[in-house]
């Protein structure tokens, strides 16, 4: 019993600097592995900010496109409500 008092801290204490030194590894390559991937994430932050322009060319066509839509539905729908309107004033003067 006086052996078991005095080997199991000594085996305790081994494992546990191997536990701890395998953390600080882990650790490590952990931190390496991040800064490659934050120099990816800027890599890709980098071209995302050049085609910004290109999106906001598009966005600018898409919405002159939309108000010319707009304008010649509202034309037509104009146009034909007009008629429509004439034919039920013409019922009622008559």
């Amino acid at each position: 019993m006086e052996c078991m008092k005095e080997v199991f801290p000594v085996i305790l204490y081994i494992l546990l600097c191997i536990l701890v030194i395998c953390l600080i590894v882990l650790v490590i390559r952990a931190i390496k592995t991040l800064n490659k991937v934050n120099v990816m994430v800027e890599d890709v932050n980098t071209k995302v900010n050049k085609l910004n322009g290109v999106f906001n060319i598009i966005d600018s066509t898409a919405d002159a496109v939309s108000l010319v839509g707009d304008k010649v539905v509202n034309f037509f729908s104009s146009g034909i409500s007009s008629i429509f309107h004439r034919k039920k004033g013409g019922k009622k003067d008559a």
